[in-house]
């Protein structure tokens, strides 16, 4: 890699927003957080019969956002609602400096655990009452409908992403977000999350028994259990240097964050804490930061009796000795669980104590437990002396994050430089519609067979694969499609990587999964008896697997990969996001080796869904092929660290020289009709990687058969490329996988280096509602090759 000039980019909070049960706004969060009062109460909006609580972490005043955003007439989706509220507050907070940032260097990226739940559940039982269906609730349902509805109203046309790791989403979409300023490709991003209680929500916990029936009280021996609670936190992080410049509130900064997987069970946590201590010791590694810096811990904090003794271990096997001085208090005891939005509020809880030198307390805490022993300061606050504090969230399927904060200024030395590398790819592992197998694939690309087939009057694509070479009936008995998919791939991906997971490297082996949809089997599985039923007939078997990250779950413990987890979902370009994460994460020493999935899977009422928008191919396609062929796909991608692929003599497919991410900024469901943002994109991709438009050989595209988004890329090609570029439609023959588009494309042009001449290619995907992204793919060869750093 080039040589390292200067000091890592510092990141700065300049401005917060949240509205929780508390009340409208930060300030009304910290103050009922800081005196401890408990904001759990009796739920209103929701019908309670049949739970085993009546309370929860309700938003009970009154609101409106200011910007509104694509939706049916007479119908909000609150979990949009909330994201529009703490963000018009967050930038307000930064002040009117922020206004000196071009629209193209703002970013944003947003976690959540249940997205557009509500929508969802009005849509759905519409469809299995035989109700009128209204097609625009789908369209509210995925997690990027929410980044780019709040994208659209702030008109972001930097990267937009959406992290759905369940109750760890919004800490990692912090950690993210910094990454995007401190790796240059963001001056100024907004981010948060958000999620609203639901019936289905309530419904799951019930079955799971995790509900407390009193207001949660963590660490103490009585607890009974959980609180659920809704809202959501959004910040503004900007370049330090750039806040200066401008005059920006500089209210504390994000030194680093951590990611871990438990591999260890769908719901518990590893009860030695293991897999959520990785996560701190990678924060406290990436910040510089020795543990008995660490003054206080936002800990996670559930009030479940496996969750606190659990994280209770991690701590100490985190912090070390340093955690018997640490102090340690749970924001979940007064606003409940806020599930992907619980990191955002518990940080922003976090930065007040900074500011104010204040340890918040845990409420409700009455009885001491010989298993949690730390100090929690229990019931009121105390004063602290601190300039580092840590928040941590933990969720189902053990994916684990850690943020590590500090008030600004304070920390004079600078930061680690990341050992940065190039990134190979060294496995593929696909489930497609022509097969299971890499060669299948390409069989069928070569041969220009068909792939997708004609079912209730439209064309999809459907993966025929045995799983029984690859999980054992037992292994797969609680695991959906999308599970399954995940690990089959994974383990295709690994072989072909000639990749063995062993305890010397699997804590530095991690696993994303880029889905557009997400678990649709499970969700329709687990929803429809609820409908129809009540919350007496909620499976608590098929629960766990109704959150986005399930997948990652079992691939970590099936293929025993513990190092980052994420997952990624940003729409139609789920998998392409994935794969510049874990470029990301393997080029500054995250990992030594990521598995990038791109998975989505095919259910009736996916069809049902693409089919009322008036989008899919019927049964004989216009001439020039238009209407897509809805498919569904399995894609595991190997990237490596250069040095980690030498040092085990790895066969390389070739290199990821680099990416870029740009938006339209347009709103929900919005998008270029000139494919502006898509070029932006491409050029940008191909700055960074110093590579000129006459050395790319061909641009692997993401055509579709939808004329208003096949007719902008086609531009965009033009005006980068002229009208001589070699452009390759891969899902004109195998559908549009959703999702798994971008990394279905990248297999197709790594294997076919492997019987042409290679030679550079891009990478294009884009989301349905604007979001763009562009890989850019170079031969691998010894000497140090284009890339970023």
């Amino acid at each position: 890699m080039s040589a390292i000039t200067s000091d890592p980019i510092r990141v700065v909070v300049a401005g917060v927003g949240a509205i929780t049960a508390q009340g409208m706004g930060a300030d009304a969060l910290w103050e009922g957080v800081k005196a401890g009062r408990v904001a759990i109460r009796p739920v209103q909006r929701l019908p309670m019969d049949g739970y085993r609580t009546q309370i929860g972490g309700e938003v009970q005043q009154e609101f409106l956002p200011e910007h509104d955003y694509r939706r049916p007439e007479e119908f909000r989706e609150l979990v949009i609602d909330f994201a529009l509220k703490a963000a018009e507050e967050a930038v307000a907070a930064a002040g009117d400096g922020v206004k000196q940032i071009p629209p193209e260097r703002w970013g944003l990226v947003i976690g959540t655990c249940n997205t557009g739940m509500l929508s969802g559940e009005r849509w759905y039982s519409d469809q299995i009452s035989g109700q009128p269906v209204d097609p625009e609730l789908v369209v509210l349902v995925p997690p990027q409908a929410l980044a780019e509805a709040v994208a659209g109203a702030f008109e972001v046309k930097g990267p937009v992403l959406s992290i759905d790791t369940a109750c760890a989403a919004s800490a990692n979409a912090i950690g993210l977000a910094a990454e995007l300023v401190r790796t240059g490709q963001a001056d100024a991003v907004l981010t948060g999350g958000s999620d609203a209680l639901s019936t289905v929500l309530f419904a799951g916990f019930n079955a799971l028994q995790s509900l407390s029936p009193e207001p949660a009280a963590p660490y103490s021996r009585d607890r009974q259990g959980l609180s659920l609670g809704e809202g959501s936190g959004m910040l503004v992080l900007v370049r330090e240097d750039l806040a200066r410049e401008i005059g920006l509130p500089m209210l504390a900064e994000v030194l680093a964050y951590g990611l871990s997987a438990d591999g260890y069970h769908p719901t518990a946590p590893h009860p030695e804490g293991k897999g959520a201590s990785r996560a701190m010791h990678a924060a406290l590694r990436a910040a510089g930061v020795s543990p008995d810096e660490v003054r206080y811990v936002n800990s996670h904090g559930t009030g479940t009796p496996k969750n606190d003794p659990a994280e209770t271990k991690a701590t100490k096997l985190g912090l070390g000795e340093a955690a018997q001085h640490v102090l340690v208090s749970s924001t979940k005891s007064m606003i409940g669980h806020l599930l992907g939005a619980a990191g955002a509020a518990e940080a922003i809880v976090t930065i007040r104590a900074l500011q104010e030198q204040v340890a918040p307390p845990t409420a409700n805490y009455r009885e001491p437990d010989p298993e949690c022993d730390l100090d929690y300061v229990p019931n009121a606050a105390r004063p602290l002396a601190m300039d580092v504090a840590m928040s941590n969230n933990f969720a189902f399927g053990g994916a684990n994050a850690s943020l590590i904060l500090a008030r600004p200024g304070t920390r004079t030395m600078p930061l680690p430089h990341p050992d940065l590398d190039r990134v190979v790819v060294t496995g593929l592992g696909v489930l497609s519609t022509a097969g299971a197998g890499v060669d299948q694939l390409w069989d069928a690309f070569v041969t220009e067979r068909e792939c997708t087939r004609i079912e209730y009057g439209v064309r999809v694509g459907r993966v025929e694969v045995d799983p029984s070479p690859f999980l054992s009936p037992r292994e797969r008995r609680r695991m959906d499609r999308l599970g399954i998919f995940s690990v089959i791939a994974s383990r295709l991906a690994l072989q072909d990587a000639g990749l063995e997971l062993t305890d010397d490297n699997r804590n530095r082996i991690g696993t994303l999964l880029g889905t557009g949809i997400g678990p649709m089997e499970s969700m329709e599985e687990f929803t429809r008896p609820v409908v129809q039923e009540g919350p007496a007939a909620a499976n608590p078997a098929v629960f766990p697997n109704t959150v986005y990250n399930a997948a990652t779950g079992q691939v970590a413990m099936q293929v025993g990969a513990l190092g980052p987890t994420s997952t990624i979902t940003a729409g139609h370009a789920a998998g392409a996001s994935a794969i510049c994460y874990g470029y990301d994460l393997t080029s500054r020493d995250q990992a030594d080796a990521m598995i990038c999935l791109a998975v989505d899977t095919l259910t009736d009422t996916v069809i049902r869904g693409y089919q009322g928008l008036g989008m899919l191919a019927g049964e004989t396609r216009s001439a020039d092929g238009r209407g897509i062929a809805l498919a569904e796909a399995g894609i595991a991608i190997v990237v490596e660290r250069l040095s980690a692929a030498r040092s085990r003599g790895a066969r390389i497919y070739g290199e990821l020289s680099g990416y870029a991410i740009a938006s339209d900024g347009l709103g929900l469901g919005q998008y270029d009709r000139e494919g502006k943002g898509l070029e932006r994109a491409m050029r940008q991709a191909l700055e960074r990687t110093g590579i000129g438009p006459n050395e790319v050989t061909a641009i692997w595209s993401g055509l579709m058969g939808h004329q208003p988004a096949d007719d902008a890329e086609s531009a965009a090609i033009e005006r980068v490329f002229g009208d001589s570029a070699r452009v390759v439609a891969p899902k004109r023959q195998f559908g549009e996988p959703m999702g798994a588009g971008g990394a279905l494309s990248t297999a197709l042009a790594l294997q076919g280096w492997e019987h042409r001449p290679p030679g550079v290619v891009l990478v294009n995907s884009s989301s349905m509602g604007g979001t763009h992204f562009s890989l850019v793919l170079v031969p691998y060869r010894e000497h140090e090759g284009n890339g970023r750093g």
